[in-house]
């Protein structure tokens, strides 16, 4: 893995619960504001899925881009984790 992979997991990692932030957003907290596909590239390699929350990342707009266990389970995912954050309040 390399060290800009681990940069993008950690920055990854401080995504709230109920919180989505977009691939460019992502690439902008490292400074590289144009890497939004090398950010892409490295949460697809994501090796710890369950612990690192890459489901959080979405496309510019709201779109749900490619996530290694399906779209379909990444926006469940986001809304399920939407209504704990609700219930939280």
């Amino acid at each position: 893995m390399t060290e800009f992979e681990k940069k993008v997991l950690k920055e990854t990692l401080k995504i709230p619960l109920g919180e989505v932030r977009t691939y460019k957003q992502i690439a902008v907290c490292l400074g590289h504001p144009r890497a939004y596909r090398a950010v892409a590239n490295a949460l697809r390699k994501n090796p710890y899925p369950l612990l690192v929350p890459c489901h959080r990342v979405i496309g510019e707009g709201g779109n749900l881009r490619g996530y290694a266990l399906g779209i379909k389970l990444k926006r469940d995912l986001i809304k399920f984790e939407k209504k704990i954050k609700d219930m939280l309040k």
